[in-house]
This record gives C-alpha cells, structure tokens and sequence, in this order.
C-alpha cells in the first residue's frame, strides 16, 4: 500500500509500505476513505518534535475490510470514524469521559499512521465508531473532521464550560479553533469572539457562529476582550494554538470563576505560578477524549446539522502529501484533506 513517511524535519514521502494485519483478536484493519494533515504534524516537520521515518497521521476514515476474532461492534463492510488516540471505552477512566487518557491508550500519529491507503486499528470496539450506513462523497470530509479535529474544538468548548448566556473567546484560528466556534454556537453560547487576523478564517470564523472578531493579540487582545464584556472578561475561553502568548492570553481574557479550556499542544508553554493563582479560574484540557463525542458528532453530521467539512481548504490526492505539509506550514491552507 502507499503511505506518508517524514523522514525527518520537512522530508515527506509518499512510499510503498507493508499492508497492514491483523496481530490481536482485538484489532480491525479499514481501508481509508480520505485522511489529512493535521496542524500538529506540522511540530515534526518543523523539528520541534523529533521524527526519523516516521509513519503520519492520524485522523481517518473508512471501510471495515477485516476484524479480529474479538471485535464485535464492527463488521467488515462497516463505514466507520476512529478517534486520533486508540481506547478500550471500558476502563474506569474511559467511563469517566476521558478516552484519550484510557490505561491503554496509543496515539495513531507516529504509530499507526492514516496518512495512508489502509490501517490497522488496535481496540476496534473501543476506538471505531459505525455510521449509519455509507455516507454520501459530500459528507465524507465533515466525517473525517469528527475524527480530530472536531472532536478536539467540541471538547475545549466543553472544557470551557460554554453554553447559553455564555460569552466564548476563541484563541486561535486555525482548525481546531473554527471548530470550538462551531460547538460553542451548537451548545449555545451567546457570544462567540474569535480572536484573528486572517480576513479568510475571519469568515469562516463568522459562518461557523463567531459575532465579534478580535484582531489584537498579548495585553492588546486581554484589553479588547475586557473591553467587550463590560470589563468582566469572557466565562468560557478557548486556547487552541498552543504558544506562551496564546496561553497566558487565554488565561487573562478569561473572568474570575471563569472556564478555560486548553487543547493547542503547547511546546515550551511556562505558566508563572503566581499569574495562575491570582487568575482565580477554571482549566481543563489535553488530547481531546474525542471517542466521547463520536457518537452525537456523526449523528449532527449525518442530519446535516452541522458542516464541519468546510474547513478543509485545500483538496490534494495522497501522493501529493508533500505540498499539503508545504501549504499548511506557509499558512496557505488552514486543513488539507487527502484523497484516496
């Protein structure tokens, strides 16, 4: 089969790679339907994390072709969404909501690898999650979107406590930050800010339910978020990039008693002990427990509810994988999807 191997910093390759098998009664291998890059697998191609020919990717759909002896919620011919960590969904902290830290969980990214024509997925039943049937093409990259991405923005939304009569920060517009903007308007907040300066994303931001846009950063942007709540600073804020800026940013937009929740991955992010004390809020964040969500995400997607698919930008097959890395870290794509 063909798949994405980074080799190292900016090396990405589209080669020939082993089919995968199945190894435990647990596992099911699924032919992908479309995969894409996601904005963390630009920390490897940028250096930040180490790579040395490295499977990518991580978010993924497609259809069952094989299962193991033990797997029983999906059958081969099963259109299904996996989420971007692998989880039983039946250990005392799966139960408890959160999937991405089960006591056998694995990260895809680097391991798995979905940037590819198929995979083999460990702990199927607590991973793979079934649609109703096999989704019509167009709603094939708002499906892809649940597996990360979606699910990711759903839960820093969730984390930050957004809801009605709640005003929302958003601090980041980038994918996961187009998509807390979307689940705060579906969990109904009353005022979504996004913080950008990209006309682009300022109006994807706007189509996905954001009624203010905020384009300063740093004590500028804290300033303009006191400014637009009477002072008080916003009940639910979301950090969806990842640097020291965007989080001690988040932390001060966000009011006393007030819920933050943080999802960028954040590399070298140092949080002065005394800020935090004196901040007086709410935090919750990490991988996203994005199993969690599957479920309620596919059934908004499939009642075309909601359209998560249009924050894909850029459409390439996947042996052009290479310019779709290029595309995202030059912020000429803010998602690319890869076609199989």
């Amino acid at each position: 089969m063909r798949g994405v191997i980074m080799y190292s910093p900016g090396d990405v390759q589209v080669v020939d790679r082993e089919d995968p098998k199945i190894i435990e009664p647990t596992d099911a291998i699924i032919r992908l339907t479309a995969t894409c890059i996601c904005g963390s697998d630009l920390w490897p191609y940028r250096g930040i994390e180490p790579v040395d020919h490295t499977h990518m990717g991580h978010e993924y759909v497609g259809v069952v072709e094989e299962i193991g002896a033990d797997v029983k919620t999906v059958q081969p011919g099963d259109f299904v969404i996996g989420s971007f960590v692998i989880s039983d969904n039946t250990c005392e902290i799966c139960r408890a909501g959160f999937q991405s830290k089960c006591i056998h969980a694995e990260f895809v990214a680097q391991t798995v690898g979905t940037q590819a024509e198929k995979a083999r997925i460990p702990h199927a039943d607590g991973t793979l999650v079934a649609t109703p049937g096999h989704p019509d093409e167009d709603l094939v990259p708002a499906l892809l979107a649940a597996s990360d991405v979606l699910g990711t923005g759903w839960y820093a939304a969730d984390a930050a406590q957004a809801g009605p009569g709640k005003t929302v920060a958003v601090v980041g517009d980038g994918a996961v930050g187009l998509m807390a903007i979307l689940a705060a308007r579906e969990l109904g907040a009353e005022r979504i800010i996004a913080m950008s300066r990209h006309p682009e994303r300022q109006k994807l931001a706007r189509y996905y339910g954001a009624t203010d846009i905020v384009e300063e950063r740093g004590e500028e942007g804290i300033a303009r978020i006191h400014d637009l709540t009477g002072g008080y600073g916003a009940h639910s804020v979301v950090e969806a990039v990842g640097t020291q800026e965007s989080f001690m940013q988040a932390v001060g937009a966000t009011r006393g008693g007030g819920h933050m929740g943080y999802v960028g991955v954040n590399y070298d992010v140092q949080i002065p002990g005394i800020q935090l004390f004196f901040a007086g809020i709410h935090l919750l964040g990490g991988p996203a427990p994005v199993r969690r969500f599957l479920p309620d995400l596919i059934d908004r997607i499939w009642n075309r509810t909601i359209d998560p698919g249009k924050v894909f930008d850029l459409t390439l097959p996947l042996d052009q994988a290479a310019e779709g890395y290029k595309a995202m870290n030059e912020r000429r794509a803010i998602k690319t999807l890869l076609t199989l």
